[in-house]
């Protein structure tokens, strides 16, 4: 056990060191989530699988689709004119909350207990404004 003032600053640096490796990696853990999901999503998107796509979508987002449509969610993402991406460009991650973009789209997505998951789509930045979203929760 090391006793005395200079032994436990080692300590507390050694401890503030690891916090900060810790946090580095589970950003990169999130990132790469994130990207994975984003990815996945837009294969969905290629292959027109309504019914992964769905699955994809945050809760809110989904019944929002389903609420402005008047229809169910397969139908309505089936008919939606969401744009095409292959490759995710950048990753930002804000506590729950993540943006990829993409090369062709922007989507926005939340952390859920089962992974992350699509909040909005077909997003378009907007000269000091909110990002124009076609597919988004309430």
């Amino acid at each position: 056990m090391v006793r005395g003032r200079n032994g436990m600053r080692a300590g507390l640096g050694v401890a503030a060191a690891l916090v900060l490796l810790c946090g580095c990696s589970s950003l990169s853990d999130r990132e790469n989530a994130v990207a994975a999901a984003a990815r996945g999503f837009e294969a969905d998107l290629a292959r027109q699988d309504s019914a992964a796509l769905c699955g994809a979508l945050a809760p809110g987002t989904r019944e929002e689709l389903e609420d402005s449509s008047k229809s169910g969610c397969e139908q309505a993402i089936g008919d939606s004119d969401l744009p095409a991406a292959t490759d995710v460009r950048r990753v930002d991650v804000y506590g729950q909350q993540a943006r990829a973009v993409l090369d062709g789209d922007t989507l926005f997505l939340s952390a859920f207990t089962d992974g992350w998951k699509i909040t909005a789509a077909g997003c378009e930045p907007q000269p000091r404004k909110p990002y124009k979203c076609a597919l988004k929760g309430a």
